[in-house]
């Protein structure tokens, strides 16, 4: 009796720890990805680091990577840092084995005009906090969310483009423009464009 008591305690203790593993495991494929880099630093130090799985960088070849989920951009540079929301159009590039830049959308749809704003607006006041200043405001100037601005990204024609940099190490390109989505046809939709590289003569 005591054997089989025993055997039936070891049975619950290993569907108990068969249970846990799996219910960590849905946890763990739910988990947010991420794709964690800072320019100019070795490939492979960006792919350990990163949550989010990205191939191999080709030796002696510039090109670029598109991590294999959504993921977000979290930049950890020291001075710069910052964080995007998920994204599903992320584009890394490489060059010769180093990280040289991202083109992205930090965005996973087209998004409401509303929602658009809350992005950039929060992109820009991390950057302003992190110590990066606006670029060319005469021609570009930052996003805001005021009427004028409103009304110039509604237009299919115009969107908004700002420029953003940090010291004389990085420059920040954003830009939004209406976007045309076929599954919600009657709402105005908006895309976001980020692209970050490093600053012209920077090291």
């Amino acid at each position: 009796m005591s054997l089989l008591v025993d055997m039936g305690w070891r049975r619950g203790l290993f569907a108990l720890a068969v249970a846990v593993l799996l219910t960590w495991a849905v946890i763990e494929a739910q988990l947010e990805k991420e794709i964690a880099l800072v320019i100019g630093e070795p490939w492979e130090d960006m792919r350990q680091r990163s949550s989010a799985t990205i191939d191999l960088a080709v030796p002696g070849h510039t090109w670029f990577r598109i991590p294999r989920s959504d993921a977000r951009l979290r930049f950890i540079d020291p001075q710069y840092a910052f964080v995007t929301p998920l994204a599903r159009f992320f584009t890394v590039n490489f060059d010769d084995e180093r990280v040289d830049g991202v083109r992205m959308s930090p965005q996973i749809e087209p998004l409401l005009l509303d929602d658009t704003l809350k992005v950039v607006l929060d992109l820009q006041d991390q950057w302003r906090q992190g110590g990066w200043t606006p670029k060319w405001v005469n021609d570009f100037p930052s996003f805001a969310d005021t009427p004028e601005w409103r009304t110039q990204l509604r237009d299919v024609n115009k969107g908004g483009k700002a420029y953003w940099g940090a010291g004389d190490k990085y420059q920040a390109m954003l830009v939004v423009s209406r976007f045309r989505d076929n599954k919600r046809p009657t709402e105005e939709r908006y895309l976001i464009t980020l692209g970050l590289h490093k600053s012209r003569g920077a090291q």
